[in-house]
C-alpha cells in the first residue's frame, strides 16, 4: 500500500512531463528530481543514474503520444524527418552509453549543471522575440546550411541520450532558425525526432539494467496521456507560458543541487 500511495506523486509529475514535453520540452526537469526522492535510500550517484533511466524509459511513450497528437503537421515534415532520423538515433545512443559506461559519481556531479543549462535553455528561448517562433518555409536549403543542420542535430541528440531536459527547446530552436515551417510543424518533427533519441536511450538503459521498473510503467502511463493532452492543447495554448513554469522549477532545482548536492 506504501508503495502504491508512492507512485501518486510520480505518476502526476509524469503526466505533466508528458504534457509539457508535447508543448515545448523539459519534462525530465519534472520527472528526474521526482525519482531521485523515490530512490532516496540508494547512494546518491546510482540513484541519479538509475533516476536518468526510468525517467527516460517513462517519457518515451508520452512523446510517441505527443507525435501522435500532431499527426496532421507531421505530413509535410517528412523529409526533414527522414534526413534527421539517423543523427538522432546515433546520437542518442552515444549519449545513454557515456551515462551507464561512465562511473556513477561523474553524472552525479554533472547534474547540478545539466539542470541549470536546460533552465537556462528555457530561459533564453522564453526570452526570444515572438516574430522568431514562427517561420515561413525555404523551398530549399544550401548544402552547408543541411549539413550544418545534421550536426547540431547529432549534438543535441548526445545530449539527449545523456540527460535530455532541454533537448526539445534546442530542436525548436534549431529546426526554427532554418525556418522549415511554423511552430506547429516544427513542434510535430521536434516530438518524432525525441522519440529516436528517447527510444534508442531507454534500449540501452534497459539493456544495462539502469531501470527502476515499479515506477517506470506506472508513469509511463500517465506520460502517454499527458502527451496527447499537451500536444492537442499546444495548439490552443502559447508554449511559452509552460517554458516559463519550466524555467523557474530547473532553475530552482538547479540550485537546490549545487548546495545540497546528491546523496
Amino acid at each position: 500500500m506504501e508503495l502504491t500511495w508512492s507512485l501518486v506523486p510520480l505518476c502526476v509529475t509524469a503526466l505533466l512531463a508528458g504534457a509539457i514535453n508535447a508543448m515545448a520540452g523539459g519534462g525530465t526537469v519534472l520527472t528526474f528530481p521526482a525519482l531521485l526522492g523515490a530512490l532516496a535510500g540508494m547512494p546518491g550517484a546510482v540513484a541519479a543514474v538509475i533516476a536518468n533511466g526510468t525517467s527516460t524509459v517513462a517519457l518515451v511513450p508520452g512523446s510517441l503520444a505527443g507525435a501522435w497528437g500532431y499527426r496532421r503537421q507531421v505530413a509535410d515534415m517528412r523529409r526533414w524527418l527522414l534526413l534527421l532520423a539517423a543523427p538522432s538515433v546515433l546520437g542518442g545512443a552515444i549519449g545513454a552509453l557515456l551515462v551507464t559506461r561512465l562511473h556513477p559519481d561523474t553524472f552525479k556531479h554533472l547534474v547540478p549543471w545539466l539542470l541549470l543549462t536546460a533552465a537556462l535553455l528555457f530561459l533564453k528561448e522564453s526570452l526570444w522575440p515572438r516574430s522568431h517562433e514562427i517561420r515561413s518555409r525555404d523551398e530549399k536549403l544550401s548544402l552547408r546550411a543541411t549539413l550544418g543542420l545534421i550536426g547540431v542535430q547529432f549534438l543535441v541528440s548526445v545530449y539527449g541520450g545523456y540527460f535530455g531536459a532541454g533537448i526539445g527547446i534546442l530542436m525548436l530552436a534549431s529546426l526554427g532558425a532554418m525556418r522549415l515551417g511554423d511552430i506547429y510543424r516544427i513542434n510535430a518533427l521536434k516530438n518524432l525526432l525525441a522519440c529516436g533519441i528517447n527510444g534508442i536511450s531507454a534500449a540501452v538503459f534497459i539493456m544495462d539494467g539502469k531501470v527502476a521498473w515499479r515506477f517506470a510503467l506506472p508513469m509511463a502511463i500517465s506520460a502517454i496521456i499527458g502527451g496527447y493532452l499537451g500536444a492537442r492543447l499546444s495548439l490552443k495554448v502559447p508554449p511559452r507560458y509552460v517554458r516559463w513554469l519550466v524555467v523557474m522549477i530547473g532553475l530552482g532545482l538547479a540550485a537546490y543541487y549545487f548546495v545540497v548536492g546528491i546523496g
